[in-house]
């Protein structure tokens, strides 16, 4: 996606800055957009979790170029930042910055920034040991195409240049759309010995070995098999491990589906497939975002173009597989990312077509979607994270 924004990053504080919380039941969102429009970057907001209400108001906003995916350490005192920019925008070049979260106040500071060596990062992720983030380069046009990107993270939480770059070939099946690779996101497996690479591009997910003992420049070591073959012209987006690691779901932008797979030692072996969208046209359709709660026994699964809805199903426990249980309209249009509430009562949505944030209820026991608490204007969101610390 082609969007301008700025090629630096400061902080800008408004409101009020104190993190103590109005009741019990206060948390902070942060919220990631596209800097094409009015959005300034990264939005902190005070969320109740009790009634499902954001206060209009930032806590802070914190300007940054195209911040389109958020990544909070483990400790959620460092944010890390994928700043999607390339041809065409005021800054050519895609960057990863390092963001402090103040642990009394929750107040953002930049630590660094460096280039991901690619365009569009659209996605990060952290090494389980939080030495190295690795990113998504997407690369919306076929030259240079998309990459994975490996960045070491130092003992002070700056973000060193990229030491390992991985492209992979074209599936060419999409003359538009898979020309060249276009990695869309990078996920460990919760034994932390795997490093997963959906390439809409190729229409596989390439596996590595993760082992900086053995090259701490280069951690990532191709596994054997080296990828997941997906059907051609899918396009695959997201992978999710289940809370119990023995299995993954993935979502295919380009042809609306879920595939759930049994994990086993690196090894992603298929058991079921799911089509979000029967018989709607393929341009009307485009699967994304997916999160399950808490408890492991919901999946919710985000598909937009015209369908423009959240789908939710229930999680065998034995196997993974899926059964649809609901479809829920998100009240707007092109649902980039959702996020659960911390304590599984609401699901909050960033359209980022329609310009806004919708809030919805939701039944912990049932996992199922109610009605429409809220709906704030905002440019262009993108991602959505909450701090939520003991």
């Amino acid at each position: 996606m082609k969007l301008k924004g700025l090629p630096v990053l400061m902080a800008l504080s408004m409101g009020a800055m104190s993190a103590h919380a109005a009741s019990n039941g206060d948390v902070e969102l942060l919220v990631g957009s596209y800097t094409q429009g009015t959005s300034q970057g990264i939005y902190r907001l005070q969320f109740d979790s009790d009634k499902g209400h954001i206060t209009p108001k930032p806590l802070q906003v914190f300007k940054a170029a195209n911040p389109s995916w958020l990544t909070l350490s483990g400790d959620q005192r460092r944010l890390f930042v994928v700043n999607e920019n390339g041809q065409g925008q005021a800054d050519v070049v895609g960057r990863a910055s390092s963001v402090a979260i103040d642990p009394k106040t929750n107040e953002l500071s930049l630590v660094n920034q460096v280039s991901t060596l690619g365009e569009e990062p659209t996605h990060s992720s952290l090494s389980p040991d939080q030495r190295y983030l690795f990113v998504a380069n997407y690369g919306v046009h076929a030259d240079p195409g998309g990459s994975l990107a490996v960045l070491p993270i130092n003992g002070e939480g700056q973000l060193q240049p990229v030491t390992q770059m991985s492209s992979h070939p074209a599936s060419r099946v999409n003359p538009e759309r898979q020309m060249s690779a276009h990695v869309h996101s990078v996920v460990s497996s919760p034994d932390g010995k795997f490093v997963y690479a959906s390439d809409l591009g190729a229409d596989k997910v390439f596996v590595y070995r993760y082992d900086p003992a053995a090259n701490p420049e280069h951690p990532l070591v191709a596994a054997d098999p080296a990828f997941v073959q997906l059907p051609p012209g899918s396009g695959p987006r997201h992978l999710l491990f289940s809370k119990d690691g023995k299995h993954a779901w993935l979502t295919t932008e380009m042809s609306a589906q879920v595939f759930v797979f049994d994990y086993d030692n690196g090894q992603l072996k298929q058991r079921q497939a799911l089509e979000l969208a029967k018989g709607m046209p393929a341009q009307n359709r485009a699967a994304g975002a997916l999160h399950a709660s808490a408890d492991g026994k919901f999946l919710y699964v985000s598909n937009r173009g015209k369908a423009n809805e959240i789908l939710v199903f229930a999680i065998d426990p034995a196997t993974g597989e899926l059964t649809e249980i609901q479809r829920r309209s998100v009240d707007g249009d092109h649902p980039r990312e959702f996020a659960l509430s911390p304590n599984g009562k609401f699901l909050l949505i960033a359209n980022q077509m329609s310009n806004a944030i919708v809030v919805l209820e939701r039944d912990p026991g049932t996992g199922k979607l109610g009605k429409t608490v809220q709906t704030l204007a905002m440019d262009a969101p993108s991602d959505l994270k909450f701090i939520n610390r003991p």
